[in-house]
C-alpha cells in the first residue's frame, strides 16, 4: 500500500477516533478511552505499516496484526472500518445481536481479526507462534501484536518474551500501549514495570519508547523497528493518553470502563472536531 504522510496519517487517527465513539453511542458505554487513547498507532499501522488487502482479509502474503487485547475490540473495528475491511455501514450494529462486532473480539466473527483475545497475557505467545510459522515458510511478512501495560502483570507475557528471543523472531513486533489505567486503578499501582525499557532488553528485545500520541515519533518507531538488523524480535513502548482529544473524558477518574450520559456523546464528536488537523 502506498504510504501516507504524517498529516494524512493524523487525519486518519482522527476518523479512527470518530469511529469508536459513533460505536460508543450505540450502547451508551465501553472502553471509549482506550480506543481514543490508541487510535495515532492504529492508523499508524494501518496506513503506514502493514501489508494488507481490504477485499481479502485472509491474502497469504498480508502482515498479521494481533490484538491481544480483547476489550479493546471497539479500537480496532475503528481502524478496520477506516482501512476499508469492514463497511461503515455495520458502525451502527455494534454490540448488538449477530453483529460482526461483539463488544469484546472474537476472530471468528470479525474480518481482519486474527486472534480471539480477552483473557490478558496470551497473545504475545500467539504471536510468537504466528512468527515463528511464517519463518519456517520462508515467509518475509511481520507479525504485530498490540498488547497491554496491564498484559504486563502476567508471567505467560515474560514467557514469550523468552521464547521470542530464544528463536530470533526478527519478524514479531510487539506494541504495548501505556496508558498506566486498568480495572482495579492506575497500573503503576497494581506491579512496578519500570524500569521498562531494560527490562525488555534483558530479554533480548530491541526496544523503543514512543509518545504514542506523537504521530512523527510513532512513524520513526515504527520504521527503525522493522528495519532493524538484527536477530531480535522487536517492541514499541507507547505512552499514550487515556480519551486522547476529548478533554472532559480525559479528565475522568477511573476511566478504564466509560459510561456516557445521552448528551455527552454529541458533545464529545464536536469536542473531536474542533481538534481536526487541518
Amino acid at each position: 500500500m502506498n504510504k501516507l504522510s504524517n498529516i494524512s496519517l493524523a487525519r486518519r487517527a482522527w476518523r479512527i477516533r470518530r469511529n469508536a465513539l459513533r460505536m460508543g453511542e450505540v450502547q451508551g458505554q465501553g472502553y471509549i478511552a482506550q480506543a481514543l487513547g490508541i487510535a495515532d498507532v492504529l492508523a499508524v499501522a494501518y496506513f503506514h505499516a502493514l501489508s494488507f488487502r481490504p477485499e481479502e482479509p485472509e491474502w497469504e502474503e498480508r502482515d498479521r496484526f494481533l490484538l491481544s487485547i480483547g476489550h479493546y475490540a471497539i479500537a480496532l473495528y475503528a481502524a478496520l472500518i477506516e482501512a476499508g475491511i469492514i463497511p461503515e455501514s455495520e458502525l451502527e450494529t455494534y454490540g448488538s445481536d449477530d453483529s460482526r462486532l461483539p463488544m469484546s473480539g472474537m476472530a471468528s466473527y470479525t474480518p481482519g481479526m486474527e486472534i480471539t483475545g480477552g483473557s490478558l497475557g496470551h497473545g504475545l505467545g500467539i504471536a510468537v507462534g504466528f512468527a515463528l510459522g511464517l519463518k519456517r515458510k520462508s515467509s518475509k511478512n511481520f507479525v504485530y501484536n498490540l498488547l497491554s501495560d496491564g498484559e504486563l502483570n502476567e508471567g505467560s507475557t515474560w514467557e514469550a518474551a523468552m521464547a521470542g528471543s530464544h528463536w530470533k523472531l526478527d519478524n514479531l513486533i510487539a506494541i504495548v500501549d501505556i496508558n498506566d489505567q486498568q480495572a482495579d486503578g492506575p497500573s503503576s499501582a497494581m506491579t512496578s514495570r519500570e524500569p521498562q525499557i531494560d527490562r525488555w532488553r534483558a530479554f533480548g528485545w530491541y526496544v523503543e519508547r514512543v509518545d504514542g500520541n506523537n504521530i512523527d515519533e510513532v512513524v520513526a518507531a515504527f520504521d527503525r523497528a522493522r528495519l532493524h538488523d538484527g536477530a531480535q524480535p522487536r517492541v514499541i513502548l507507547c505512552d499514550t493518553k487515556m480519551a486522547k482529544g476529548v478533554k472532559f473524558l480525559e479528565e475522568r477518574e477511573m476511566n478504564h470502563f466509560l459510561r456516557v450520559d445521552p448528551d455527552e456523546w454529541e458533545m464529545a464528536l464536536n469536542i473531536l472536531d474542533e481538534g481536526k488537523p487541518a
